[in-house]
C-alpha cells in the first residue's frame, strides 16, 4: 500500500459511482488522462481488469464489483478513524497520560482531581508520579508537570510559577535547641538539618539563602537525607530538625504556626514549576484542558505562586 494506490482507490470509487471517467474527473478536479492513468496503475498493481470500457459506457467487471464491496468498508473505517483523530483536537476525550512531580500530585492535584474528571466524563486519566522527567515521549506521556530547572531539550516548557524556598523548623525543635538568628548560625551552632536529595545529581541540594543580589550558601552536613517531600515535611513537623521547603504546599503550616519561617529577611530564593509537552503544534484538547485546570489551581493561590 502506497500513496499512489490510495489515490487510485479514490479514483476507482468515483468512476464506479459516476459511471463515467469524465464525470469522475470533474468531481475529483482531475483531467481525463489523469483519471485513466490512475486506473491503469491500480489495475496493474492488482493484476486484474476493474472496468469494461466502450466508447459509450463504463461498467465494473466481476472482479471490480468484488473489489468495490471489499474496499468500501475499509475506506469508511479510515474516514471514521480520521474523523476521530480530528475530533480529539477539539473534544476532551480518550486517554490522557500525565507525569507529575510527587509533591505537586499529593499536595495540590490529588484533592482536586475529581473535579477535573467530573467535568470531562469521556476522558480516561492516567497519572504517574516520578522523581525525574526521563524520556517523556518514549514513555508515552502527553504532558508532565515538574518542579525544578530543566535541561535544554526539544520539549516545550511553560513556566507555571516560581515558589519561594523557606527555611523552617517546628516549635518543638526550637524550644529544645533554640532559634538560629542568622543562616550562618545553622553551621556554627550545629543544628540538625534534613537534607533533600536532588534527583538529577543524586546529591543533596545545597542550602542557599538569597536577599536581592546577595547569595549565601551554608554547609549543613546533615545526618539525614531524604528524597521525598512528604517525608521531609513530616520529619520536620515531628521536631527532628531544620528543613528547606517550598512555600507552595506549606503556607497553611506556616500560617497556623506548625512550622516557623526562620529567616523571613532572606526571602528571594525561588524554585520554578513547569508544564512540559512534546510540541506546541496541534496540541490535543485533552492536554489543553488539563493544563488549564492546573493553571486554574495556581491562579487560585492554593499553590502560593
Amino acid at each position: 500500500m502506497d500513496e499512489r494506490m490510495l489515490g487510485g482507490l479514490g479514483v476507482f470509487l468515483a468512476i464506479a459511482d459516476a459511471g463515467s471517467f469524465a464525470e469522475a474527473g470533474r468531481q475529483l478536479d482531475m483531467s481525463q488522462p489523469g483519471v485513466s492513468r490512475a486506473v491503469a496503475r491500480l489495475e496493474q498493481r492488482l493484476g486484474v481488469r476493474l472496468f469494461d470500457r466502450t466508447t459509450r459506457s463504463v461498467s465494473l467487471t466481476d472482479e471490480g464489483r468484488a473489489f468495490r464491496s471489499q474496499v468500501l468498508p475499509l475506506l469508511a473505517g479510515l474516514e471514521e478513524a480520521a474523523n476521530g483523530v480530528a475530533l480529539g483536537r477539539t473534544a476532551v476525550r480518550g486517554r490522557l497520560r500525565v507525569q507529575l512531580d510527587p509533591f505537586f500530585s499529593r499536595m495540590a492535584l490529588g484533592p482536586r482531581i475529581g473535579e477535573f474528571l467530573a467535568a470531562h466524563p469521556e476522558l480516561r486519566l492516567d497519572l504517574v508520579t516520578r522523581d525525574q522527567l526521563g524520556d517523556m515521549v518514549a514513555d508515552g506521556f502527553d504532558l508532565a508537570v515538574r518542579f525544578g530547572h530543566l535541561p535544554a531539550s526539544g520539549l516545550i516548557a511553560r513556566k507555571l510559577l516560581d515558589t519561594r524556598i523557606v527555611t523552617v523548623a517546628a516549635p518543638a525543635y526550637l524550644a529544645r535547641r533554640g532559634r538560629p538568628a542568622a543562616p550562618q548560625d545553622i553551621e556554627r551552632e550545629g543544628h540538625a538539618c534534613i537534607d533533600f536529595r536532588d534527583p538529577a545529581t543524586g546529591r543533596p541540594f545545597p542550602w542557599e539563602f538569597h536577599r536581592r543580589r546577595r547569595r549565601l550558601v551554608v554547609p549543613t552536613d546533615g545526618r539525614l537525607i531524604v528524597n521525598d517531600a512528604g517525608t521531609l515535611l513530616s520529619t520536620c513537623l515531628a521536631g527532628y530538625g531544620l528543613a528547606q521547603v517550598m512555600d507552595f504546599g506549606t503556607r497553611s503550616l506556616l500560617e497556623t504556626g506548625s512550622l516557623v519561617d526562620l529567616f523571613p529577611d532572606w526571602p528571594d530564593e525561588r524554585f520554578p514549576m513547569h508544564a512540559i509537552y512534546p510540541s506546541r503544534h496541534q496540541v490535543p484538547a485533552k492536554v489543553r484542558a488539563f493544563l488549564a485546570f492546573v493553571v486554574g489551581i495556581v491562579g487560585e493561590g492554593r499553590m502560593n505562586p
